[in-house]
């Protein structure tokens, strides 16, 4: 006999078979990376708390406030043989977070894959993501607004990008000046779509922007506009711009359950996924999950613009 090889896997797509797809429910890793694929740039949370944590027993505990990227004391002049100063490490108040386990179903019929293939199942994957996106990245701003104290009065209404460029530039420099000692890099601002469109709006109109690659009129993106980052989403509870060094700010604690037939992904954070079949009824369940909780290590990372005018 020659030698036997395994068939092809089978891809995702509208044209599979009805048995393909049935075959597809009962391959939890294709699943897992579909939906993973949906997730990948939905959560804004991850972006702004970049902190990769892994919360153990339930929890995470964790110093807030009283980090600098510097030592206390400065460097001093050794002699021959002699020693070197000894310095110390300010630490933070020690906090504890707990994980929450965040889910939700939608079911299949074996009706529905008959009648429409891949369709169903695709629709029900992208509103469980879309469902725990806006969840999960609702309950972060939440908690950054909240963790998030200080704030500055514009100069008056930005009626234009260069009152606003100005504001921000102004206020950015005097927190730093402030912090000088903690070394942030406020380097992301955060709005609403709104005032995300109205920003990219005046920059277009501005004249302001380059005229071929990079020019928001024809990607729709600000990117790197004032060595920044430009970020929106629309579950921010709040509506004052803010400005943010998301390297120091936090951080998503997951916890692995360890659960049989959940697949996450490879990085071993974000959303699990499970296919339990329902032999009774005829249907398919699909289970998006993710036990995780948002840290705030260092709520003077960030600071709120007032007054701005912008609509919210």
């Amino acid at each position: 006999m020659g030698t036997q090889y395994p068939a092809e896997p089978v891809t995702l797509s509208q044209n599979n078979t009805v048995q393909e797809v049935h075959h597809l429910l009962d391959q939890p890793e294709i699943i897992a990376r579909r939906e993973q694929t949906l997730t990948d740039h939905g959560f804004i949370a991850d972006y702004i708390l970049p902190g990769r944590y892994e919360a153990v027993g339930g929890a995470i505990v964790y110093e807030t406030g009283g980090e600098t990227i510097f030592p206390t004391g400065s460097p001093e002049r050794v002699a021959p043989g002699g020693e070197y100063p000894l310095t110390s490490f300010n630490n933070g108040a020690l906090a504890t977070a707990r994980t929450v386990k965040w889910g939700q179903d939608a079911y299949v019929t074996d009706e529905a894959i008959k009648r429409q293939r891949l369709q169903p199942v695709d629709r029900g994957l992208r509103k469980l993501a879309n469902g725990m996106i806006r969840h999960i990245d609702s309950v972060a701003l939440g908690l950054i607004g909240s963790a998030v104290k200080t704030t500055f009065k514009a100069s008056g209404a930005w009626s234009d990008i260069e009152r606003a460029v100005e504001d921000i530039l102004v206020k950015t420099a005097q927190r730093e000046q402030d912090l000088i000692g903690e070394g942030f890099d406020f380097q992301t601002v955060l709005l609403t779509p709104v005032q995300h469109a109205q920003l990219t709006a005046w920059l277009i109109n501005s004249d302001k922007l380059p005229r071929e690659a990079g020019n928001p009129q024809f990607t729709g993106v600000v990117s790197g506009y004032l060595d920044k980052d430009w970020v929106k989403s629309k579950y921010l509870p709040f509506n004052d711009p803010m400005i943010l060094d998301r390297n120091f700010l936090g951080g998503m604690a997951d916890e692995d359950l360890g659960s049989p037939g959940y697949v996450r992904s490879a990085e071993g954070v974000g959303v699990e996924t499970k296919v339990i079949r329902d032999d009774d009824n005829d249907r398919y369940r699909l289970r998006a999950r993710r036990v995780t909780v948002p840290v705030v290590m260092e709520p003077l990372a960030g600071f709120t613009i007032t007054d701005t005018g912008l609509a919210a």
